[in-house]
C-alpha cells in the first residue's frame, strides 16, 4: 500500500510537471509568434525604387539613403535605377553613371542597381515587376518610362524637375531659364504621366534667380530643395493623401524647354550683351565657343 501510495503521488506529481511544461512552451510559443507578429508589422518598410543617374541625381540618392536610414522611416531603397556605365573623362574610360558610383559608395548591393539602356526592355521588366515596388523615385534620369513601367508601382512615380510647372518641361529647364533672362524658377515635385512633365503637382519651391548665378549652380540648388520637398510629402505620397490633392498642370501655360543643341552654344559679340550674358549662364554644361564678326572677316 505504501508502495502503490507512493506511486500516485509520483504519477500525480509527473503529471502535473508535464502539463505545466506544455503550458509553458505553449506560452512561450504564443509570445513569440506574438512577438514576431508585432516585429514584423511595425519594422515593415515601404519598397521605394529610385531611377536617377548625373551627379546631381546622386544628391538625391544621398537625401533618400540618409531618410530611409532613420528609426521612424517609412520606406526602404529596395532598388536604384539608372543609366549604362558609358566612357567618361579624357580617357573616355567606361565608368558606371554618378548615381551607380554613389550607390556602391554606399554598400547599395550591385544586383539591385540596374542599367538597361531602355526602360522598355521585357527583362527589365520582368525583374522590376517581381520587386513589388510601392513608389518610384525620378531625377535627371534620362530615360522615357513606357507605360507598362508606369503601370507597376502601386503608389505611382514622382518625378522632382527643376522649374515651376508647367513652365520648362523638358530636358533642359534650367539652362534655359538662364537663357531666356527670367528672374524666378524653382523646383517641382509631380507624378509622372506618359505626356512629358505634364502630370499632377503636388508641390513646389520657388527661387529668386541670382544674376551672376551659373546653370550647374542653380541645377544643384533646385535638386537640393526638391530632396527636401520629397522627403516632406512621401508620407502623403505612401498612404495616397497627396494623389487627391495634387494640382493638375494647366497646358495653356506650358512651356518647353529642349536639350540645348550644339548650334546654339555658340557665342557672337555682335549679339545684345544680355544674350550673351544669359548664354554664359550655361558655362560648364556646353562646350562653349566664342565667334566675332571681325574673326570671321579676317579668316575670309
Amino acid at each position: 500500500q505504501i508502495f502503490g501510495k507512493k506511486s500516485r503521488l509520483l504519477f500525480l506529481k509527473t503529471k502535473i510537471m508535464l502539463s505545466s511544461s506544455v503550458m509553458i512552451r505553449r506560452f512561450c510559443s504564443f509570445n513569440v509568434t506574438a512577438s514576431s507578429s508585432t516585429i514584423s508589422s511595425t519594422t515593415k518598410k515601404k519598397r521605394l525604387v529610385f531611377l536617377g543617374s548625373p551627379q546631381v541625381s546622386a544628391s538625391v540618392l544621398d537625401s533618400l539613403f540618409n531618410a530611409s536610414a532613420a528609426p521612424d522611416s517609412l520606406f526602404e531603397i529596395t532598388a536604384i535605377v539608372t543609366q549604362p556605365p558609358s566612357g567618361r573623362d579624357r580617357g573616355r574610360k567606361v565608368m558606371p553613371s554618378p548615381v551607380a558610383q554613389h550607390a556602391l559608395d554606399r554598400g547599395f548591393p550591385s544586383d539591385l542597381i540596374f542599367t538597361p539602356v531602355k526602360a522598355n526592355e521585357e527583362a527589365f521588366l520582368f525583374n522590376f515587376k517581381s520587386l513589388e515596388p510601392e513608389l518610384c523615385v525620378t531625377a535627371a534620369y534620362g530615360n522615357i518610362l513606357p507605360t507598362k513601367f508606369l503601370n507597376i508601382p502601386s503608389k505611382g512615380t514622382v518625378n522632382i524637375h527643376p522649374s515651376l510647372l508647367p513652365l520648362y518641361r523638358g530636358a533642359a529647364p534650367v539652362q534655359r531659364a538662364l537663357q531666356d533672362g527670367v528672374k524666378e524658377t524653382g523646383v517641382s515635385l509631380a507624378y509622372t504621366v506618359r505626356k512629358l512633365d505634364a502630370g499632377p503637382v503636388i508641390a513646389r519651391e520657388r527661387v529668386t534667380i541670382d544674376d551672376q548665378i551659373k546653370a550647374p549652380d542653380l541645377l544643384d540648388l533646385l535638386f537640393d530643395l526638391g530632396s527636401k520637398l520629397l522627403i516632406r510629402e512621401l508620407p502623403s505620397i505612401f498612404d495616397g493623401s497627396a494623389s487627391g490633392i495634387a494640382e493638375e498642370q494647366d497646358d495653356s501655360k506650358a512651356t518647353l524647354a529642349p536639350k540645348i543643341t550644339p548650334e546654339e552654344s555658340w557665342l557672337s559679340f555682335d549679339e545684345d550683351a544680355q544674350v550673351l550674358h544669359n548664354k554664359d549662364g550655361q558655362e560648364h554644361e556646353l562646350d562653349l565657343r566664342l565667334l566675332t564678326l571681325a574673326m570671321a572677316r579676317a579668316v575670309l
